[in-house]
């Protein structure tokens, strides 16, 4: 009997082009886990965004991370701001040669017009530095940067193209998309 070659994982191409907010972090998982639910085997991810709220990006990344199938994230633009936490979430990282990553400090946005006492100011700088710790330890951690380097580029906004993406271990690969008909 002449054993049959196992069929080629499913995978399901999603794209993602927005800012991280709450509404879009919750879509992106949704599609994910409905995905999943079908019986994808591997997630394949364009992913581009402007960077948004650091909270839902850490959310979406440590979910991400836990995905038992085999994630790929293919940079297919800008990649800033939280949306570098992201897409450290991919088991495969990949950058197109037109395209780049965007590192920078966090920011706190306060609704105007807004009265602080010294206590908020104190509370508001801890805040924006424990984000700065967290984000740059998984960037480290799934990196060949050191967190110091991480931090370098957070105070100095830091634009890294695909070769220098390559040569630091933010990505794997420089490579075009190239979708299945």
């Amino acid at each position: 009997m002449q054993r049959q070659p196992s069929p080629p994982p499913q995978t399901a191409y999603i794209s993602f082009l927005a800012e991280i907010n709450v509404s879009t972090a919750e879509q992106l998982l949704g599609v994910i886990y409905q995905q999943v639910a079908r019986g994808a085997q591997r997630i394949y991810l364009l992913f581009a965004t402007p960077g948004g709220l650091i909270d839902p990006g850490i959310a979406v990344y440590n979910q991400l991370n836990g995905l038992s199938v085999d994630l790929v994230i293919h940079n297919v633009g800008n990649v800033d701001s939280v949306g570098n936490a992201i897409f450290m979430a991919g088991k495969t990282r990949l950058a197109c040669k037109h395209s780049s990553f965007l590192f920078h400090g966090t920011k706190w946005n306060l609704p105007g017009p807004t009265a602080l006492a010294p206590r908020d100011v104190d509370e508001i700088l801890q805040n924006l530095g424990a984000l700065e710790r967290k984000i740059a330890g998984l960037v480290s951690e799934k990196t060949s940067l050191k967190i110091e380097e991480v931090n370098r580029f957070f105070v100095s906004s830091q634009s890294v193209n695909p070769s220098e993406a390559l040569e630091r271990g933010i990505i794997h690969r420089i490579e075009d998309v190239s979708l299945p008909p």
